[in-house]
């Protein structure tokens, strides 16, 4: 019989997980848009960051899986200890959505929400309707889990060893806090323990008394997934990682042991009789009074972390400073911290442009060398961008987003380009230096002319990327036609002047190979700018 019942309760918890992670990726695509623009209010204050936690966690349906973001936002260099605090803390209010829905009596209308659902998957081909049949499926299979969970261990009601085994949680909090701790991490997913919990409670064997303890371990055993996340990550993200572990020790100690009382009392008063909705209720009480105690008192829960992971000399900080795999989790997001780790990269080009040419005019050996140091640097932004993009090409995204990332390859192979042509720009200038071959004042006019007309070309094309404005990438085109009108001027002017000995002729190869690659670098920003209008049109 035991062994039954364990089988059809581990049927019914795979269909709760299943159904809860289909939810949750279909919310997720469906306001996909809406989690990209809490990118900008991430860099808001600590009190518009807890909102923030709470509505990603309510999307995604894990505060795990928003706990690992963050650390990831953390060691990404894009969110502070001080702003991560508070998505923490909204993270775990968040959660509450999936234990607040499994309450409630809805099963006789989880098999017409899975019907529907598939329906609309049948008869609609649209990426929305793709993605509100999942949410409806999902809505509906997790409810079935809970119907198979609750008949599981309904045999269980005539056991009374197991009964009291049960009860004895209340009388010992202790042992109810490793619980929920132990269940959770086994389950990595402090949703599917409290499921568990409201199944035990709905056949009448769990009490509140006993409930409560194991609630509140299930708070600390939902930690373990951001710690082992931040193995290997920098101080900060480990630090970020130590807030979300001491936050809910803090929490369950408060609980278990000062208002534990109180909190018995008040979702009592709300449902006299129905012990389901008295444990939804307590998880969601004990995670809103939560934040409002330790609000107060982050900054001290931040001390407490770098006190606990202490500064020192082994912080590295790579050149990507925005990717991190832990972002993946919301492919959305990752999205955003590929495209602006894309800028990056394109600034980085266009420095070396810059500094490549000025190198070459004022025969400056130093700043030919630090072109050499960049494009080591843009070859190393390449490979990891690419490699972040087919990790995130590989996830569920939406087909907007996927044109996207097509588009996003074709820009990093453009900037990459861009910087080999800053490096033969910069071998020339050394070619130059090395043989002290003069340069009329004539070509370094029309090369700075040039010059401008091109840095100008690639930075509108980043401009295009950043503000998605198409007038901007159509001027790059426009910017580009010039570029090849200059690049013939300069070339038949500087024919000229070799034709009637007024320079130089290996001074006039070198000159016509740089304008020639200035020439490819406006085709390059082009094509950056094309990849704008295509991802939008």
């Amino acid at each position: 019989m035991y062994f039954t019942i364990f089988l059809e309760v581990v049927a019914g918890l795979g269909l709760f997980l299943y159904g809860m992670n289909l939810m949750g990726s279909g919310l997720q695509r469906a306001a996909g848009e809406k989690l990209k623009s809490i990118i900008g209010l991430l860099t808001k204050n600590r009190f518009i960051a807890v909102f923030v936690g709470m509505f990603v966690t309510a999307i995604i349906q894990s505060s795990s899986a928003t706990t690992v973001m963050v650390v990831g936002f953390v060691n990404a260099g894009i969110m502070q200890l001080s702003q991560a605090i508070g998505v923490i803390m909204g993270a775990n209010v968040g959660t509450t959505v999936t234990a607040q829905l499994v309450s409630f009596n809805l099963e006789n209308i989880a098999p017409v929400a899975v019907g529907i659902g598939i329906v609309m998957q049948i008869v609609k081909k649209g990426t929305k309707s793709k993605n509100y049949a999942d949410i409806l499926i999902g809505f509906g299979i997790l409810f079935v889990g809970m119907i198979y969970m609750k008949d599981a261990v309904r045999p269980l009601r005539e056991i009374a060893a197991f009964k009291d085994m049960l009860v004895n949680f209340g009388s010992n909090p202790v042992l109810g806090i490793l619980m929920g701790f132990g269940l959770t991490l086994l389950l990595q997913s402090s949703s599917a323990s409290i499921g568990i919990l409201i199944a035990l409670a709905a056949q009448g064997l769990l009490p509140l008394s006993a409930a409560l303890p194991i609630l509140y371990g299930d708070n600390i055993g939902t930690c373990t997934t951001a710690l082992i996340s931040s193995i290997g990550a920098s101080k900060n993200a480990r630090r970020a990682a130590v807030m979300h572990l001491t936050f809910n020790v803090i929490g369950t100690l408060i609980f278990a042991f000062v208002l534990n009382v109180p909190i018995t009392y008040i979702v009592t008063q709300l449902n006299p009789t129905d012990v389901t909705r008295q444990i939804a209720n307590a998880h969601t009480l004990f995670n809103i009074i939560n934040v409002i105690i330790q609000f107060p008192i982050a900054n001290f829960i931040v001390k407490f972390a770098e006190f606990v992971i202490p500064s020192g000399e082994d912080e590295v900080v790579g050149m990507v400073t925005h990717l991190d795999k832990r972002m993946l989790e919301t492919p959305s997001i990752a999205l955003e911290s590929a495209f602006k780790e894309c800028i990056n990269m394109g600034i980085l080009a266009k420095n070396s442009v810059q500094i490549a040419v000025e190198g070459f005019i004022e025969k400056d050996a130093a700043k030919v060398e630090s072109v050499f140091k960049y494009e080591k640097d843009i070859n190393k932004m390449e490979r990891e961008i690419i490699d972040y993009l087919i990790h995130l090409s590989n996830a569920e995204i939406s087909l907007e987003d996927r044109v996207v990332v097509d588009g996003l390859f074709n820009t990093v192979n453009d900037l990459e380009r861009i910087g080999d042509h800053a490096e033969n720009i910069a071998e020339l200038a050394e070619n130059s230096i090395e043989n002290n071959l003069p340069y009329s004042s004539e070509s370094k006019d029309e090369l700075l002319d040039m010059v401008d007309k091109v840095l100008y070309a690639v930075e509108s094309s980043l401009d295009a990327m950043r503000t998605g404005d198409l007038e901007i990438a159509k001027r790059v085109r426009e910017l580009e036609e010039q570029v090849d009108i200059m690049e013939k001027s300069c070339r038949a002017g500087h024919i000229y002047r070799l034709n009637n000995n007024m320079c130089n002729p290996e001074s006039g190869i070198m000159f016509l190979d740089v304008i020639s690659n200035l020439e490819r670098i406006s085709d390059h920003a082009t094509n950056i700018a094309d990849s704008v209008v295509n991802s939008i049109v």
